[in-house]
């Protein structure tokens, strides 16, 4: 599964990595796309207004590891980074995750130990 973090917009019946600017919804594509404007190498953008966006939502991964409630924040070589979202320091420090940030607890999970990956969108 594919971790996808951040907002995402659909336009013309298609749906982009995006970035709401006030009126304005900046579009992302990773390959060359009409009318977007290449800003790097296999990074395209194009800045539409808000108005003609059909839908714009968060999207966040969940997972459970360890029985416990994460989000998934990345992916890479067969890993997840993962952020304790239980909210209970006992039991964060119980499964030896890093203290990342005051509250916030994250570590490196196999995927083959996540279960229930999942996306939910607002």
């Amino acid at each position: 599964m594919t971790v996808r973090h951040g907002f995402y917009a659909r336009w013309r019946g298609a749906e982009y990595e995006a970035s709401p600017d006030g009126d304005r919804v900046r579009l992302y594509a990773s390959r060359e796309t009409g009318g977007f404007e290449q800003v790097t190498p296999g990074r395209y953008v194009k800045v539409v207004p808000l108005s003609e966006v059909e839908h714009l939502h968060y999207v966040t991964t969940h997972c459970k590891w360890r029985g416990e409630p994460f989000v998934v924040l990345g992916e890479h070589e067969g890993w997840y980074r993962v952020e304790y979202a239980g909210g209970k320091a006992p039991v964060a420090e119980r499964l030896g995750l890093e203290l990342f940030d005051r509250g916030v607890y994250q570590a490196w999970a196999s995927i083959n130990e996540v279960e229930d990956v999942h996306e939910e969108a607002v």
